[in-house]
């Protein structure tokens, strides 16, 4: 793929790991366990092709609600994954964030978190952003009461706060909004990811189930962001 007008953010909805799990006859772990080696491949695709923000949705706020069998499965592959691949992340020169309500999770998770996010805060290339314990409402919600507090404290005034300003107490402050969204699993809905930041994102739905997405599919996905005229709410010249 030519390395002209990628996107410089890509956000992915990591949909169906369940049904591959289901169409193979398999237990829906071994569906995650599946899909977190996509994720890898993914992360590798993207430092390649020198994409320089990826953000997955790892973890949704909601996700609570699944069996609790599944719930602590999740949380000790993540756990896992932080520890095995660290020193690849490192090595490739990745930056760990995560975005969500990280004080939520599991202390073992949240140390493992911080190890990771404090070994990569010097590296300059891709930034890997794993949304966990992440809801795009609760995200404005969060933004809102902590706007609310800096008005009290007299930092700003009301009539001081617009897109700009509201945008800096976002859990992605400081990054760019995502130029494109993949969802897989042929759903067409964006479960509550990311609201405000993708307002002008272009969307592309894979059928593929998320075990099953592979560089191809991520190059197809590119190739039609790369077809696509933005015009951010503007009439073409």
């Amino acid at each position: 793929m030519e390395k002209n007008n990628l996107p410089g953010h890509i956000a992915i909805i990591m949909d169906g790991n369940g049904r591959w799990a289901r169409r193979h006859g398999l237990p829906r772990i071994m569906g995650h366990r599946k899909g977190i080696k996509t994720a890898q491949k993914i992360v590798e695709v993207c430092v390649d092709l020198g994409i320089e923000i990826l953000t997955l949705y790892a973890f949704s706020s909601d996700n609570w609600k699944r069996p609790r069998e599944e719930v602590n499965f999740l949380m000790k592959m993540l756990k896992d994954f932080l520890r095995q691949e660290s020193n690849k992340i490192i090595e490739r020169n990745v930056r760990f964030k995560v975005i969500g309500r990280i004080e939520e999770l599991p202390e073992s998770v949240r140390k493992e978190l911080t190890r990771i996010i404090e070994a990569t805060k010097e590296n300059t290339g891709l930034i890997l952003n794993l949304a966990l314990n992440y809801g795009g409402r609760v995200e404005i919600v969060d933004a809102v009461r902590k706007i609310c507090e800096e008005v009290k404290k007299n930092r700003f005034s009301v009539g001081e706060i617009d897109e700009e300003l509201f945008s800096r107490f976002l859990y992605t402050r400081g990054m760019a909004d995502p130029d494109l969204l993949i969802r897989t699993g042929g759903e067409l809905r964006v479960s509550n990811f990311l609201l405000w930041q993708i307002s002008y994102t272009e969307i592309y739905i894979s059928n593929k189930l998320w075990p099953n997405f592979t560089r191809a599919d991520l190059e197809r996905a590119i190739a039609s962001f790369k077809k696509r005229e933005r015009r951010f709410g503007a009439i073409p010249v």
